[in-house]
């Protein structure tokens, strides 16, 4: 009697021959399939629009004429030789740095009060946090009123007898007033960010040092300062790009006057391209723009070592 046997259902590998799905090329496989959505999208919205800012900035690009023109460095000569970009530089280091500061000062000192076991921290929290979820332009029209020379803040100074001047007309008060805008809007942000730090600082570290007769500012400087460096640093990064990429509130408040005392390099980018219609220097310009951002933030990231925690 004969014996059928049924054939085998899986192919096996010729002597002295490994399979090709091994389970590394496996892994490696659904790795690439995992990040594959993430590629997509940052070869689409960055690296294609990227390409094609270049390719603009070797133009001169004219709606209105329906003209599309080879240039080549015409673009970058022309900025090489603009007198105006060097007070609009100016301007925009004057408005990230004022930001910065008062924002990430301003943020951790709301943090360190409200992470004290106070009555009413909650409330405080809600209104500092607040404006964050507010809409910009509407921040920013409502603030437009206040700083008038008859609005709501010169009101209030005239009850001290104090005449305040037209704030976003003078060249004086005119950065300071959109600086001190952006500075409400965003610093709750910041604030719970460096909230949810301080909390995370063991407090056994905090009493190690007050038994070694550390006092409050050296325990601020030398157990809460470094732990939250982490922190200190993400919120460095995200309020120094959210300060070279201001648009919403120069628009809507100054228009970049008086004169050009407020005008960041953003809103010139949009005169150029938008207004004037050179689309093609308004490309150089975003260029000039993404290299800022992209230098300071490789700096700040490879001066970490040095102060952050964890990463010496």
């Amino acid at each position: 009697m004969t014996l059928l046997l049924d054939k085998p259902t899986s192919r096996v590998a010729p002597a002295g021959k490994a399979p090709y799905w091994t389970m590394r090329r496996r892994d490696t496989l659904a790795g690439w399939l995992m990040v594959a959505p993430q590629l997509a999208g940052i070869v689409v919205f960055v690296l294609v629009p990227l390409g094609l800012v270049v390719w603009y900035s070797l133009h001169e690009w004219n709606v209105l004429a329906g003209t599309f023109n080879f240039v080549g460095a015409e673009n970058y000569k022309a900025m090489a030789s603009d007198a105006r970009l060097g007070p609009v530089l100016r301007a925009t280091g004057l408005f990230s740095v004022g930001l910065v500061v008062l924002n990430l000062s301003l943020a951790l000192f709301l943090a360190v009060l409200l992470n004290q076991k106070l009555r009413g921290t909650v409330v405080f929290r809600t209104l500092f946090f607040s404006p964050v979820v507010v809409t910009l332009v509407a921040w920013t029209i409502v603030w437009g009123f206040l700083l008038q020379d008859n609005g709501g803040v010169n009101a209030f100074l005239n009850l001290f007898g104090i005449d305040g001047p037209n704030w976003l007309r003078s060249g004086g008060t005119a950065m300071v007033s959109v600086i001190v805008v952006q500075l409400f809007k965003n610093v709750g942000l910041n604030m719970v960010l460096f909230l949810a730090a301080l909390q995370g600082v063991p407090a056994e570290l905090y009493e190690a040092a007050r038994i070694d007769g550390a006092s409050a500012w050296a325990r601020f400087r030398r157990v809460t300062v470094p732990l939250i460096s982490p922190t200190i640093l993400l919120t460095m990064i995200l309020t120094i790009v959210g300060s070279l990429q201001v648009f919403a509130q120069i628009a809507v408040l100054t228009q970049g006057g008086p004169g050009t005392s407020t005008t960041v390099l953003v809103y010139y980018l949009y005169q150029q391209a938008f207004q004037f219609h050179h689309f093609g220097y308004g490309a150089t310009l975003s260029l000039v723009l993404f290299l800022i951002v992209l230098v300071l933030t490789a700096v700040q990231w490879r001066m970490r070592r040095r102060w952050v925690f964890h990463e010496a």
